[in-house]
């Protein structure tokens, strides 16, 4: 792919960016935020150990410049700010949603045919106002979310069966946080069901770790993540620009599929050149039903929360 943006040079975009360009997924890696010289400086530093670590991805920083993205075909967007004491959850909505409306829109303005990838918080809300500023298809605006979350379900996993996590295949739903939902049916080691390998005592307390992942990682350090992010993402990306089809839970616009509709929600998809070339909709039973519903109540609710704010009249 000859260029790829990432919007936002905190940690997970820095990241991100400097991952893709490890893999070379792009002749030209362009890293976008509004502070003067932070995403130069990250971009200069990338650039300058290409030699050392044998890329040729050309990494460039810019400050709201972004005629420098201009046919871009990938636009991962990260930006916005964490809650902050006193903060509501509809202020976070509203400041976040509207960084993400401006961003995207002069992102877009220059490379209209890109497929965006949202990694701003609260995820699935965000991917939703990512897509109603875009009104592309949605198979071609989605959230990172799924893919992260399933990485620290295999770590977990992994730590507790004393394994190497490569031989772990698991699948998540729902939304990313407290209501997504871990699918230990459908979680394997090397073909085995976990279930087989584990007690559901055990099982239940990773799922709840995972659930709690993000913010296990904030109490420890006093801030979000950004290697696990930053690699889940530029795994997407791979996928899209080697066209790999491979099969990752993302956040997703849903138009029937699982009987919900008109929601952004963690489901597994096929990820190819095209974004989302398919959703893929698994057997699920009553009580994963259930948690499923109760995941999409509660994003729906933080969507319409971001509707009523009229920020895309």
């Amino acid at each position: 792919m000859n260029k790829i943006t990432v919007i936002g040079a905190g940690n997970v975009g820095a990241t991100v960016a400097n991952v893709i360009a490890h893999k070379e997924l792009a002749h030209e890696v362009i890293l976008v935020d509004i502070k003067e010289g932070l995403a130069e400086g990250k971009a200069l530093d990338i650039w300058q150990s290409s030699s050392i670590n044998n890329f040729n991805s050309r990494v460039i920083g810019v400050t709201n410049d972004y005629l420098k993205t201009k046919g871009s075909g990938i636009i991962v967007v990260t930006s916005g700010i964490p809650r902050k004491p006193g903060m509501s959850r509809d202020d976070l909505i509203k400041t976040n949603a509207s960084i993400v409306k401006d961003v995207t829109e002069k992102a877009i303005k220059y490379s209209p045919d890109a497929i965006i990838i949202v990694v701003s918080n609260p995820l699935d809300v965000m991917t939703y106002a990512a897509f109603k500023t875009t009104r592309k298809k949605s198979t071609k605006v989605f959230g990172m979310a799924g893919t992260l979350d399933t990485g620290r379900y295999k770590a977990f996993l992994a730590e507790a069966l004393n394994v190497s996590p490569k031989d772990i295949h698991a699948l998540l739903m729902g939304s990313h946080g407290d209501t997504m939902v871990p699918l230990p049916r459908y979680t394997s080691v090397a073909g085995i069901p976990v279930t087989q390998l584990l007690s559901k005592e055990v099982i239940d307390k990773i799922v709840e770790r995972t659930r709690k992942g993000g913010g296990e990682l904030v109490n420890l350090m006093g801030t979000s993540a950004w290697y696990a992010p930053g690699a889940a993402v530029a795994q997407l990306v791979e996928a899209i620009v080697d066209n790999q089809r491979r099969i990752f839970p993302v956040c997703a616009y849903l138009s029937g599929e699982y009987d919900l509709d008109d929601i952004y929600l963690g489901v597994p998809a096929v990820i190819g050149q095209n974004g989302i070339e398919e959703i893929v909709q698994v057997e699920l039973n009553n009580e994963e039903k259930k948690l499923l519903q109760d995941s999409a109540n509660a994003v729906k609710e933080t969507m319409n929360v971001l509707d009523e704010m009229n920020l895309f009249d």
